[in-house]
């Protein structure tokens, strides 16, 4: 018995690109956001992708491009040396 897999959703991308991969991370009515493996010219990278829905189309608010692994390792190594701020509830006021 083989398992069926629901077809992706058409990302709003351009058809410069090819799609490779793709994962939504979240979406709704307003707001869908992506991370995508895209291809342009024989080359590949991930993309992570923020659309705003305006009068009925997606646009494009952000893109950010990892196009390497040592871009991800500089990347990586930052956030998970950041992520533990996000639990802080102290904030500071100037004094």
């Amino acid at each position: 018995m083989s398992e069926q897999k629901e077809p992706k959703e058409q990302l709003p991308i351009s058809s410069f690109y090819k799609v490779i991969d793709q994962v939504t991370i979240f979406k709704s009515e307003k707001w869908w956001e992506a991370i995508v493996v895209i291809e342009s010219f024989g080359r590949r990278s991930i993309a992570m992708y923020l659309w705003q829905s305006r009068d009925g189309k997606w646009k494009r608010k952000h893109k950010f491009q990892i196009r390497n692994p040592e871009e991800w390792e500089k990347v990586k190594t930052t956030v998970d040396l950041l992520t533990p701020k996000l639990s802080s509830s102290k904030v500071s006021m100037p004094s």
